[in-house]
């Protein structure tokens, strides 16, 4: 029950942070720090693409233009009622899954905004449904204990003040003013933090545009940081030299953690990240679409924990407001798996052993938690770390035995005590465990 208390510490610091001069702060304010470090505690989130674009099963924002003519795909709001939705029932499969927050596309690059905002008419409050889709996950999710989050995309291809437009950014509109639409995006920000928040952070993509400068993301980011210290924003509020997703080798880094998009991150101690991945393959529902087998879905996860970041995990609800009820299981499942393994998630950092084809490690407090996917028989060899390890044992129960020397670490656990998704062994050490440095496994 460890991992829940952080939850708490987490809505505190969100709710009772206090403000902060900017001017005599150039390192990251307290709040900040401690919202941070309550996020990559708790490692698992749910990301959530929907809007009217849920009526043709085609991706969100990308398809406005190609293959979805304009006019029509700017008017499928009108015919958008989807009477099935429920926030409880979304928030109770995050919570059923082991998820700690949500991250809920308020809006995406089509410019639909899923919320009641007073900025514009383009707003679910005008389609038939007529519901502040925002305002109910976010009480849901804290109703929940969850983490409430946005997604906010800083293109707009329908906004006409925003200088380029569909497809995917490839036209330009004749009377386009940037500077009135940098002022219309941060009413609408604003509206998100006050009138929903506190939010635990504000998701930021489309900044990869020539419109948006790195003087503008530089603004938007202090803007919201006055607006509320604890948000947590990610790297793609501004441009960044190794492209939106960040990169642990970058010279220049914005916003507060990197975003590897469908991909695992790289192992970093010192920049937090967090992977994003679709649980089928688009990001918006689609019919039929090819969902990941639990297997990949869980070592996902782990490998992601064990490079010391965090997994966003996509769904696409269907037009009526449902989360597919296949991925609901498949969400489910991970869930059950983490009832058992979570404590080797939840609390966490990565390493000492970095990830690899063999498997992933995390730590806490004197525990290492080895997650063995690829074995050599029953035996797995690990480089010798400066500690005494004074046991091993299988988390689910079983037999492991481990041999310790100068030339490193040999685990063994018998074919019929070895998990086929994964194998998670915790070694007991004489000392805490972030003392101990990153090192790869041959």
């Amino acid at each position: 029950m460890r991992h829940l208390k952080i939850l708490s510490v987490l809505a505190l610091v969100i709710s009772f942070a206090p403000a902060t001069n900017l001017a005599h702060a150039p390192q990251p304010a307290a709040p900040l720090d401690a919202a941070l470090a309550a996020w990559q505690d708790v490692r698992f989130g749910l990301f959530i693409h929907w809007g009217p674009v849920s009526l043709t099963g085609r991706e969100i924002g990308w398809s406005r233009g190609d293959p979805t003519p304009v006019g029509e795909y700017d008017t499928l709001y009108a015919r958008f009622n989807p009477t099935a939705f429920n926030a409880d029932e979304w928030a109770r499969t995050a919570k059923d899954a082991g998820m700690k927050y949500v991250v809920f596309t308020a809006k995406h690059h089509d410019g639909f905004c899923m919320w009641n905002t007073k900025t514009t008419d383009y707003t679910i409050m005008k389609s038939p449904f007529g519901r502040d889709v925002v305002g109910e996950l976010a009480d849901a999710c804290r109703r929940h204990g969850l983490m409430f989050c946005t997604y906010y995309s800083i293109l707009d291809w329908h906004h006409p003040d925003y200088p380029l437009g569909s497809p995917a950014g490839k036209t330009r509109k004749p009377n386009a003013d940037m500077s009135r639409y940098v002022d219309y995006l941060k009413q609408q920000v604003t509206e998100l933090v006050k009138g929903y928040g506190p939010l635990g952070i504000m998701w930021f993509d489309g900044g990869w545009e020539e419109p948006w400068t790195p003087a503008l993301g530089t603004e938007l980011y202090q803007y919201l940081r006055r607006l509320q210290p604890s948000l947590i924003i990610n790297n793609r509020v501004s441009k960044s030299p190794a492209g939106a997703e960040g990169t642990s080798g970058a010279t220049q880094v914005y916003g507060d953690y990197d975003t590897p998009e469908q991909h695992i991150g790289a192992f970093n101690l010192e920049r937090p990240w967090e992977t994003c991945m679709t649980i089928c393959q688009q990001w918006a529902w689609k019919p039929e679409d090819a969902m990941k087998p639990l297997p990949q879905c869980l070592r996902t996860l782990v490998s992601a924990a064990g490079g010391n970041g965090n997994l966003l995990f996509n769904v696409g609800p269907m037009p009526d407001g449902r989360i597919e009820p296949r991925q609901v299981g498949r969400l489910k499942e991970m869930g059950t798996w983490l009832r058992m393994n979570g404590e080797s998630v939840y609390l966490t950092r990565g390493g000492p052993f970095k990830p690899g084809a063999w498997g992933a490690s995390t730590r806490r407090g004197n525990h290492i938690y080895l997650h063995v996917f690829r074995w050599d028989g029953d035996s797995l060899v690990l480089p010798a770390v400066p500690a005494k390890i004074r046991r091993a044992r299988l988390l689910a129960g079983g037999r492991v035995e481990f041999t310790q020397g100068q030339s490193g670490v040999t685990v063994r656990v018998p074919a019929a005590d070895q998990d086929v998704i994964d194998t998670v062994i915790v070694l007991d050490l004489d000392r805490p465990t972030m003392m101990l440095p990153a090192v790869d496994v041959k």
